[in-house]
């Protein structure tokens, strides 16, 4: 906000109401006569990021039409179920979210199931161990027969996903 000093009074103008008149120009005058006292929560139904918009399922069972353009800065996606805090503007199709920002995000149920790091340490240097033995043989020439291969290949993919999570 600036500050510009008159002779008689201050007056702080806000960026948001360039106008000073109360009103945003970026929201249509029938839900600029809307006055909300709190700011709804929710949590999002769906969002799709290809299509640029969602829809939010505030707790008072209103369902709120969700654009790309309400999104904070550095988010591009939404998972269902995330906690949201958004304000809300009637337009001609419906509540429409403006302003969302995340209160929390929806826990990752890959890294509830994780395997605990002390687990998946011997099972890293086994690995190691079995890569160790291939490499020798593969630089012979050899490939490891089917059953061995599958083991291996299974394996390394057991480890990624404990990674990954």
């Amino acid at each position: 906000m600036k500050e510009q000093t008159n002779t008689d009074r201050a007056v702080t103008l806000d960026p948001a109401d360039p106008c000073g008149c109360g009103e945003r120009p970026d929201v249509s005058p029938k839900a600029r006569t809307k006055k909300v006292d709190y700011v709804p929560t929710g949590k999002v139904k769906w969002y799709d990021k290809e299509k640029g918009f969602g829809f939010l399922a505030a707790e008072d069972g209103q369902e709120v039409f969700l654009p790309k353009t309400s999104l904070p800065a550095g988010v591009t996606e939404l998972k269902a179920g995330t906690r949201v805090e958004f304000g809300v503007a009637d337009g001609r199709r419906g509540a429409q979210a403006l302003g969302l920002r995340v209160l929390e995000k929806t826990p990752s149920i890959a890294k509830a199931k994780r395997m605990n790091a002390r687990d998946l340490a011997p099972m890293v240097q086994d690995l190691v161990t079995v890569l160790d033995n291939l490499s020798g043989s593969l630089s012979s020439g050899k490939y490891p027969d089917g059953n061995k291969a599958k083991a291996i290949s299974l394996a390394l993919r057991k480890v990624a996903d404990e990674l990954e999570a």
